[in-house]
């Protein structure tokens, strides 16, 4: 049975009560979980399962067999009883910021148009994406345009299409590495922007923040030659109260 993935509906979940199906050395398994698995670039979530009369600490969310959802325990945390009601909590502060840093990669995606991504991570502290691109603009030019977008405070949503939709338009997919799991018949795209004239839409599975200004003030640090065109871009994100998700 898949885990039931609650920040598919609401990625401001923060805690949820939940059932625990299987607990071991390879994680324990609960019925559903406000947790991001470790994905797409993504860090796994990191928090706390607790039950009457325990607590574990979760170093980090892992993805499991057959679309399940594994949860690390911490070294020397105790495990919780097969059957017991447990609330998951997130350590939120990590994953707010990681709903920032996705964003706002998808809005650097935007500013480098017709250029697949070869590679990218998504950290707390700094994220990037390689570019298969001959050479970018400057990192002045990038750190403009993304505050620019971030300021007009675009609406951040989703859309479900098939898959036959997707092999009908190639161009949806960014991503040159990896290319979205497909078997299950829907695809979801994230859209930024407007229905009628996104500013960016691309398949993906992770967590966003719900508004572009939520993001905060960004600046590109770094861009580096990575091989013939292949080009690596730096983001870091402002630290300080964003909006309304923090």
């Amino acid at each position: 049975m898949p885990t039931e993935l609650l920040y598919r509906d609401d990625a401001y979940t923060r805690e949820a009560t939940a059932t625990v199906l299987a607990a071991g050395p390879d994680g324990v398994l609960l019925d559903r979980t406000p947790f991001y698995a470790q994905a797409g670039g993504q860090p796994g979530d990191t928090g706390w399962l607790r039950w009457e009369g325990g607590e574990m600490a979760v170093a980090r969310a892992v993805k499991g067999e057959a679309d399940t959802v594994l949860h690390l325990a911490a070294e020397g945390a105790a495990l919780p009883p097969v059957g017991a009601t447990v609330t998951a909590a997130l350590d939120w502060t990590p994953r707010h910021r990681h709903m920032r840093m996705h964003t706002a990669l998808h809005l650097l995606c935007s500013l480098i148009p017709g250029a697949g991504v070869t590679g990218g991570q998504i950290g707390a502290e700094r994220s990037r994406l390689d570019f298969d691109l001959a050479a970018p603009p400057t990192k002045e030019s990038l750190t403009e345009g993304l505050n620019a977008l971030i300021a007009a405070d675009h609406a951040v949503g989703e859309r479900w299409i098939s898959e036959a939709e997707l092999e009908a338009n190639p161009s949806l997919v960014r991503t040159l590495s990896v290319q979205p799991p497909r078997g299950a018949g829907w695809i979801r795209l994230v859209r930024i922007g407007a229905a009628e004239a996104p500013v960016d839409l691309q398949p993906c599975g992770g967590t966003h923040v719900r508004r572009t200004a939520e993001i905060g003030r960004v600046e590109v640090t770094k861009l580096e030659n990575k091989g013939k065109q292949n080009r690596r871009v730096y983001l870091v994100i402002a630290d300080g109260p964003p909006g309304p998700g923090a």
